[in-house]
C-alpha cells in the first residue's frame, strides 16, 4: 500500500464523502456547508445550510439529499433551492446521520440513540428508511450506534455498521425496501466503525473512529489491509477516475469544541487494488 496523501486541508469535521460526478462531494459539520474536491485539490461550496449536514446521496432526477443532523431532517437540495424532504424526528433519537440512497430513492439513515457529549448512557439505535414521498418508516431496530450503511452492486443486501458494537451487521433489501434476515457480517473487536465503502471483492474499507486507521475487512472477519492515519479519521470513500482511490476524512478529534472554526482536519488519498462497488 502507497502511504496516504493529503489533497486538501480547512476542514474542520468532514463526514459523508461521496464520490460523483467526476468528483468527491463530503459534509462539513462545523462549517455547515457540503462541498464538491476534484482530484486536483479544487474545493467549491455546493450548498451551505443552517444545520450540521451530514450523509448525503441523490434522487432518481438528481436532486441532492441531506442529512440536517440537529433538526433531524433529510434537505433536498435541486441546485437552487434546498426543501425538507423528509421529517425524522418522530423516529429519531438525538442527532441523525450517515445515510445511503438507493438508486430509487429510499434513504436508509442512522442516528445517534443517546447523547454522547452530554454523557447520557449508551442506548441502541435504528436505521431509519425515508421513502422518496417524504414518508418515514423503522426498517431496522436495536443497533450499536449505526453508522456507515452500504448497499451492495445489485441492492439487495444492506450493510450497516455499529460503531460501538464492532462489528458489521447485514439485511436482505426486498424489492419494497423493506430489510429481513439480519445477521453478523463481520466483527471487528476493538474498532468502531464510522463512515465506509464497498469494493468490487465485496470487501469494506472503513474508517476507525477509534484507532487512526482505516481498515478493509471481508465477510466474516478477516481483515486485509489496516493503513495508519494522520490523525483520527471518520469517514473514507472509494472514487477516482478508475474508482480505485481511496479518500480519507481525518480530524483531530470529533469534539466540536476541539475542532469547530479551526480547519486543521484534512482530506487523504491513497491507491488501492480493488475498485468500489455498490452504494455510496
Amino acid at each position: 500500500m502507497s502511504e496516504l496523501t493529503k489533497l486538501i486541508g480547512s476542514v474542520d469535521f468532514g463526514e459523508g464523502p461521496r464520490w460523483h460526478d467526476g468528483a468527491l462531494w463530503y459534509s462539513d459539520f462545523y462549517q455547515g456547508s457540503v462541498y464538491r474536491v476534484g482530484l486536483d485539490g479544487e474545493r467549491q461550496v455546493v450548498v451551505t445550510i443552517d444545520d450540521q449536514p451530514s450523509g448525503l446521496g441523490w434522487l432518481p432526477d438528481g436532486d441532492l439529499l441531506i442529512v440536517a443532523m440537529q433538526s433531524q431532517r433529510v434537505l433536498r437540495f435541486d441546485g437552487s433551492t434546498v426543501v425538507e424532504h423528509a421529517d425524522l424526528s418522530s423516529a429519531a433519537r438525538n442527532l441523525c446521520n450517515d445515510m445511503v440512497v438507493a438508486s430509487n430513492g429510499d434513504a436508509y439513515i442512522g442516528h445517534f440513540g443517546f447523547d454522547a457529549m452530554a454523557g447520557e448512557p449508551f442506548a441502541p439505535a435504528s436505521l431509519l428508511l425515508a421513502r422518496p414521498d417524504g414518508s418515514v418508516e423503522i426498517a431496522a431496530d436495536d443497533i450499536a450506534f449505526p453508522n456507515g450503511t452500504v448497499l451492495t452492486a445489485d441492492e439487495r443486501t444492506l450493510i450497516v455498521g455499529e460503531s460501538f458494537g464492532g462489528s458489521y451487521l447485514a439485511f436482505d433489501r426486498a424489492i419494497d425496501g423493506t430489510l429481513s434476515n439480519r445477521r453478523v457480517w463481520a466483527e471487528i473487536p476493538g474498532t468502531a466503525p464510522d463512515g465506509c465503502a464497498l469494493d468490487a471483492e465485496g470487501a469494506i474499507w472503513f474508517s476507525d473512529a477509534r484507532g487512526s486507521q482505516v481498515v478493509r475487512v471481508r465477510e466474516g472477519g478477516e481483515v486485509t489491509h489496516t493503513v495508519t492515519t494522520p490523525q483520527p479519521t471518520f469517514a473514507c470513500m472509494l472514487g477516482g477516475e478508475d474508482l480505485k482511490t481511496l479518500f480519507v476524512l481525518t480530524a483531530p478529534s470529533a469534539d466540536p469544541a476541539r475542532v469547530a472554526g479551526t480547519g486543521e482536519g484534512g482530506i487523504w488519498t491513497m491507491p488501492v487494488k480493488v475498485s468500489k462497488a455498490g452504494r455510496p
